[in-house]
Formats: C-alpha cells, structure tokens, sequence
C-alpha cells in the first residue's frame, strides 16, 4: 500500500510569525554549539529562539546604560544650571 501525496501542499505547516524576518547569517561554531547545547540541557526547544533572546538583552542591556548616562548628564546640567 502506498501512501497519496497527490494532493499534498509544500511549505511550512505552521505559518511563521509576521514580525521575523528570514536571513543568513554565519556565526562561530563555538556561538552555535552553546546555543545548541542550552536547548540540549532544557530538554528541547530552539536554539535559534535562544540566540534572539541573547541579542534582545544585549540591546535591552546596552539601551539602559545610555539611559542611565543621560540621566547622569542631564542631573549633573540641571546642578550647575540651578
């Protein structure tokens, strides 16, 4: 007996999410392998997921210490202005 894909559709069977965007990017081997690794110990998921997550803190990390810097100028300005 033989299956029938005569009517099968290609392409993913969950749409992806509208706010990714599809690129390619090389990396380190050693960057892939933790990422993989991190999912391995977790007992599953995505290590692509991981690494948007690690970029996302990192930006998230880096936006409050310029907040935090301006804040600073902008006390220090407001004391000699005052």
């Amino acid at each position: 007996m033989r299956d029938d894909f005569s009517k099968g559709k290609r392409g993913a069977v969950i749409k992806p999410d509208p706010n990714k965007v599809r690129i390619t990017i090389r990396l380190d081997a050693d960057i892939i392998e933790h990422f993989k690794n991190l999912v391995h110990a977790a007992g599953g998921g995505n290590y692509q997921t991981l690494i948007n997550e690690a970029l996302r803190e990192h930006i998230q990390a880096h936006d409050k210490s310029l907040e935090d810097a301006l804040r600073k100028v902008i006390r220090e300005e407001l004391k000699q202005a005052g």
